[in-house]
């Protein structure tokens, strides 16, 4: 799967930054001391600042005059952004985070399979058919979770609906590291024939058949996430 994260020296101190927040080591509402953390780093304070930045822009650091750089409660971060829902993902003892992502999976997807029942073209066919065989034939586990989120986004796409296509970012973060968890735990149950009934209800144009399966679907995903997690 391919890794977004940022590179070089900067991006390292954004996810350096970022991981200390999110463990826990730097709690709400704590100001930071700049020039001590420079020198822990050591970079230079332009390079901390403009780090900093990154985090100000998705809600996780605030600054005000005379109270410094400080911790922004979590309400107040940016929870859609690619870069807060990975990081939130990987982190530990953040299981409720999953499962507010599966409800908002189970909100999206049935009603996505419903729309793409209606306005499927040969294309997105096409697209869920190749994702469903790349997902057969994964040899391992990058590629299984590669196939995953091919099938879903190809599932989202077939819905034709712009907004849902922004949706489909945020989900398939989520969906990574679910499928992460859940194979790399051990043996599971072929995941093909729950997404093959999905796309066989698709190619049929059939609406309602359709919407069945991807609730069978996720059903079935929040019960393999819920047995590892035991």
């Amino acid at each position: 799967m391919t890794d977004h994260r940022p590179r070089g020296l900067h991006g390292q101190t954004v996810e350096t930054l970022a991981a200390r927040i999110l463990s826990g080591e730097w709690r709400e509402g704590m100001v930071l001391d700049l020039p001590a953390l420079r020198e822990e780093l050591d970079i230079s304070l332009t390079a901390l600042r403009e780090a900093l930045k990154v985090l100000a822009a998705k809600g996780m650091i605030g600054a005000r005059q005379k109270h410094g750089t400080f911790v922004q409660p979590r309400e107040n971060w940016q929870l859609l952004d690619a870069d807060v829902m990975r990081w939130q993902t990987t982190a530990r003892g953040n299981a409720g985070l999953l499962d507010e992502l599966a409800e908002v999976r189970a909100v999206v997807e049935p009603a996505a399979a419903r729309m793409a029942a209606e306005r499927a073209t040969a294309e997105d066919l096409a697209a869920l058919e190749s994702a469903l065989d790349a997902m057969v034939a994964a040899p391992d586990l990058e590629a299984s979770v590669e196939a995953d989120l091919a099938f879903h986004r190809s599932l989202l796409a077939a819905a034709h609906n712009n907004f849902l296509l922004q949706i489909e970012r945020v989900i398939a973060i989520g969906l990574a590291e679910r499928d992460k968890l859940v194979h790399s735990a051990g043996p599971t149950d072929d995941p093909a024939p729950s997404h093959r009934r999905v796309l066989d209800a698709i190619a049929a144009h059939d609406p309602s058949a359709a919407e069945t399966a991807m609730l069978d679907l996720l059903v079935k995903s929040a019960a393999d996430a819920g047995r590892v997690r035991k």
